[in-house]
């Protein structure tokens, strides 16, 4: 199980362990990331990675790619 900030760019992985507060997990929740789907690094820029989750590609910062466990 790794951070999703270390997982290869464009190979689909599964979402293992989610971290951090509640209030962190509900709006990762919120934005499709939920333990058991699919997480697809689709570009890395300057610290913000590009995802696809649930057929949307989504920015999040690398502190909260830290936080999604693959």
């Amino acid at each position: 199980m790794i951070p999703l900030v270390y997982a290869g760019k464009e190979e689909e992985q599964v979402i293992k362990k989610i971290g951090g507060s509640d209030e962190v997990k509900r709006h990762l929740e919120e934005l499709g990331f939920t333990v058991g789907g699919t997480v697809t690094i689709i570009n890395s820029l300057g610290g913000n990675i590009i995802v696809k989750v649930k057929e949307s590609r989504i920015a999040i910062d690398e502190g909260m790619a830290r936080k999604i466990m693959v």
